[in-house]
C-alpha cells in the first residue's frame, strides 16, 4: 500500500478496503507494464532481436545493448504487471527511457509527432516511472512489500 493509506481518506474508496491511491498506483503500474511488453514484442517479433541490435549499432550505440534493452522491457513489463518490486523495477527502467531521449528521439525535437518522433513521449514515460517508484506497488500486487 502507498503511504497515502496511512491517512484517513477524505473520499469514498472506489473499492471497499482499498484506497483510491492504491488503485491509481495499480492502474499506472499495469499500464506501463503493458506498454513495456508491447515495446519488447515489437523488438522481438517485428524488428527481430538481430534487427534491433543492428539499429542500435546504426545509432552509434553498442549493438549488444539492444539485447539488454529487450530483456529489461520484457521482464520489467512482466514485473510491473504482476506488482513485483515495482519501485526498483521502475527505477531500473528509467535509464532506458533517458537513453531513448538522448538517442534517437532527442534530435527530432520535443513533439513526438515530429519526423523521427521527438522526446515528448519518452520524457513523460520517465516521469510516470518516477511516480510509480514513489507510489510503490499499489493494490493487487504479488509483492505486498513496497519494494
Amino acid at each position: 500500500m502507498t503511504s497515502t493509506t496511512l491517512h484517513t481518506p477524505s473520499r469514498n474508496a472506489v473499492i471497499a478496503g482499498t484506497s483510491n491511491a492504491d488503485l491509481a498506483a495499480t492502474l499506472l503500474r499495469v499500464a506501463m507494464g503493458v506498454l513495456f511488453l508491447a515495446h519488447a514484442g515489437l523488438k522481438i517479433f517485428v524488428f527481430t532481436p538481430a534487427g534491433t541490435a543492428a539499429f542500435f549499432g546504426s545509432l552509434g550505440l553498442p549493438a549488444p545493448l539492444a539485447y539488454l534493452v529487450i530483456f529489461a522491457e520484457l521482464f520489467g513489463g512482466i514485473a510491473l504487471i504482476l506488482g513485483v518490486y515495482s519501485r526498483a523495477v521502475s527505477l531500473a527502467l528509467v535509464p532506458i527511457l533517458l537513453g531513448s531521449i538522448y538517442v534517437p528521439h532527442g534530435a527530432a525535437g520535443f513533439f513526438f509527432s515530429n519526423e523521427g518522433g521527438g522526446w515528448e513521449f519518452p520524457a513523460f514515460w520517465t516521469v510516470a516511472l518516477l511516480v510509480q517508484a514513489l507510489l510503490g506497488n499499489g493494490a493487487f500486487a504479488l509483492s505486498r512489500a513496497q519494494n
